[in-house]
């Protein structure tokens, strides 16, 4: 069957501004699947350009394809866009099967399949072995309610889930469809050629505005020798400089995190690593961060997201304040860079907060920061407690993170955003920030700093004009959940684990459950 794969050109600015892009994983990850059950797949990435939507669909149809993928990693935001090329499909070519999937249309789907017709089928959560087992379903006219892990509408035209499908055990039995994609028009940190990869999936802490934890369901990782010869071989063969590890805590394990820097140092690569992880677990490993560095690893974003205590409990973050600043002074030590993430826009947030949440900052002394706003989720148990506060952003497009969506009582949308960006200039422009920036004696990380700073400089004065002239904000908006609908953390977990089966032992008799 001929399979067409479509990355939507996201709206977010941090997608538009830089001249670098990265490759779709999850799509790739589908990709390479779906080759090896003998389809023919071919990717369209509409992020160059970004690619006008007419042209999108003539090249998704180009070839008369039986099925077309859509799916973003910024799905929420992506939405609209995916909604648009979905109806333009179906006006040009019907009888094509579209296939929808991603963390918002995983949680959204009862929605989406009432609110139109145009997407056939939704895949909630991990996609690789549930697309194979629904496009050969279809393949043979089966029935597709035999097929775990997907929605559609049933023979009434009612939107219908089928049960949910189990987690992938074996991350390594699922291979990425590198094949699909040119590496020479991939690039990160200023053009060095790149992709992005997981070494895990899930996290096992409980912060409750997380989008993705529950949609992994359970953190599990690939085998630390195969994931570091992977690197290697796209090193070697593709010239790859660097992975942007798309993980949302890839070093919950010491054990396997260990056994991966160990496996990258035996390699002999000069591919570099940047990621995501906790404060906490850099303290844990200050005694292998020399490694860290050894492997490659040059930069982690430390998802600190607040610097107050008290927010910090209300989102159930599990880490502090002193844990944050030692995990920056700990990667400075070992010649890693630090971004330190921090977000605005809670309800009673004041003046004196954002005040104190600027010293706390400057105290961090990260090497870069990135300031995001309070973006709730449906499936999340933080919309429950959110669910009463006004929208004053009613574009889906614009719920990237990088606007404010949500009323506060104390400060107006103007004096929230004005307030941001001049701290986000204050630390970013502070003497000890730019003294790393012009004269770090590590050459790859001067690089990367005055990469980002420049990028930044232009991200930066593009949300100013965004916010004065281009981005609508309401003043009486809805409440969250009638926006967005009632809250679904109860079904935050989009999938059902899986667990090895248990052996009974019997002196010299062992007995399988399954035999």
């Amino acid at each position: 069957m001929k399979v067409v794969l479509i990355n939507p050109p996201h709206t977010a600015i941090g997608s538009r501004v830089p001249d670098d892009h990265l490759p779709p994983l999850g799509l790739l990850a589908l990709g390479g699947p779906l080759i090896d059950a003998g389809h023919e797949v071919r990717l369209v990435d509409a992020e160059f350009g970004p690619m006008p939507l007419d042209l999108v669909v003539r090249n998704a149809l180009d070839d008369d394809p039986d099925f077309v993928l859509i799916g973003h990693s910024g799905s929420t935001s992506a939405h609209p866009t995916a909604l648009l090329i979905a109806r333009m499909i179906k006006q040009r070519e019907p009888a094509t099967i579209i296939i929808y999937g991603g963390v918002f249309p995983t949680y959204h789907w009862g929605d989406i399949l009432t609110d139109t017709d145009v997407f056939d089928f939704i895949v909630r959560g991990e996609g690789e072995a549930t697309v194979v087992a629904l496009v050969e379903a279809l393949e043979m006219h089966q029935p597709p309610a035999s097929v775990a892990g997907i929605a559609f509408r049933d023979d009434l035209r009612r939107p219908f889930a089928t049960q949910p499908a189990m987690t992938i055990a074996d991350l390594d039995a699922y291979r990425v469809g590198w094949e699909l994609i040119d590496h020479g028009r991939y690039s990160y940190w200023g053009g060095k050629r790149a992709v992005v990869m997981q070494f895990s999936r899930g996290c096992p802490h409980l912060c409750n505005y997380c989008g993705q934890r529950g949609f992994w369901t359970r953190w599990r990782h690939r085998d630390p020798v195969k994931f570091a010869r992977e690197i290697a071989w796209l090193h070697r063969e593709h010239g790859v400089e660097l992975i942007n590890l798309a993980d949302e805590n890839p070093t919950v394990s010491k054990k396997a995190w260990r056994a991966f820097l160990d496996a990258m140092i035996a390699e002999n690569v000069p591919v570099l690593i940047v990621g995501s992880t906790r404060a906490d677990d850099i303290v844990r490993d200050a005694d292998i961060l020399h490694l860290y560095r050894k492997a490659g690893v040059i930069r982690w974003l430390l998802g600190m997201e607040n610097t107050d205590e008290q927010t910090l409990q209300l989102i159930r973050k599990g880490g502090s304040t002193s844990s944050d600043r030692e995990a920056i002074r700990l990667l400075r030590l070992n010649g890693i860079l630090s971004m330190a993430t921090w977000v605005a826009g809670f309800e009673d947030e004041g003046f004196r907060d954002l005040w104190r949440g600027f010293r706390q900052l400057i105290a961090y002394d990260p090497d870069q920061i990135q300031a995001l706003y309070v973006t709730p989720h449906r499936w999340t148990p933080f919309f429950r407690i959110a669910r009463d506060r006004k929208v004053i952003q009613k574009d889906a497009r614009l719920w990237d993170y990088k606007h404010q969506v949500l009323q506060m009582t104390r400060l107006k949308p103007w004096m929230l955003f004005f307030s941001v960006k001049l701290i986000e200039l204050a630390v970013q422009s502070r003497p000890k920030a730019l003294a790393r920036i012009l004269f770090h004696k590590d050459p790859e990380q001067r690089h990367s700093m005055r990469w980002y700073t420049q990028m930044g400089r232009r991200v930066w004065f593009r949300e100013v004009w965004g916010f004065l002239a281009r981005d609508g904000r309401v003043k009486d908006g809805p409440t969250l959940a009638e926006f967005w609908g009632a809250p679904q953390d109860a079904e935050e977990e989009s999938m059902t684990v899986r667990r090895p089966a248990r052996k009974l032992t019997l002196p010299g008799i062992t007995i399988s459950p399954n035999a």
